[in-house]
């Protein structure tokens, strides 16, 4: 996997270089602003670009435009954006695009998770932060739908969409895979959720969901 990396604090930079180069990756720019961003895009055509959504000059939002303009032009190219707070505005309308993640900073802690979500992310899946997941899915704990899941079920959908294969959620729940399909059918049936095999539609089906139950409330 050939990745680009645009992060301003450098010591971040220079750890996420190695910890992808250590995991047989390669690191094909690493950069401390998004100014030259697109050019490198262009000229190195990594597999995955990783991106703070705080850069320079005013570290507000230039890394997510930035991720979005990636997304637009280059949509084979992953793009997981890294945020120090959670901050679901961008996140929902980029994960659509497919090939995008969001995680907190703290998750590169956790190395074999978050090169799992990189490399789904690369592979044109999704992968959503579970406190991303988390502050979507709370407010709605009220509606209907969402009581009728049971405390397992609940746990299901927050790994679906989160990106998470039924094999993936079986291993982060200790639970077989025919199990897990189990509760994912049941989670879409309760939900008025169109069954589908792919990760990223599934993930695409439950942001519709909460998008419609937040605007009936």
């Amino acid at each position: 996997m050939r990745v680009v990396i645009a992060e301003d604090q450098a010591l971040l930079r220079e750890g996420l270089g190695r910890l992808f180069e250590d995991a047989g990756h390669e690191v094909v720019a690493s950069l401390g602003d998004a100014q030259h961003l697109l050019p490198a895009i262009v000229g190195h055509r990594p597999d995955l670009l990783v991106i703070d959504v705080r850069m320079p000059p005013s570290f507000s939002d230039e890394g997510a435009r930035a991720a979005a303009q990636v997304k637009d032009e280059h949509p084979d190219v992953g793009v997981l954006v890294l945020s120090q707070h959670i901050e679901t505005e961008h996140a929902v309308g980029l994960v659509r695009l497919g090939g995008f993640g969001y995680l907190l900073k703290d998750r590169v802690l956790d190395v074999a998770d978050f090169l799992d979500a990189a490399e789904r992310v690369a592979g044109g899946g999704s992968a959503l932060d579970p406190k991303v997941v988390a502050r979507l899915v709370s407010p709605l704990a009220g509606d209907n739908r969402l009581r009728q899941l049971s405390e397992r079920e609940r746990e299901v959908l927050e790994l679906m969409a989160e990106g998470l294969s039924n094999t993936a959620i079986g291993k982060r729940l200790y639970l077989s895979e025919r199990t897990v399909e189990g509760h994912v059918r049941q989670v879409l049936m309760k939900l008025d959720i169109p069954q589908s095999e792919d990760s990223h539609r599934r993930v695409l089906a439950v942001l519709a969901h909460l998008d419609a139950t937040q605007a009936q409330r």
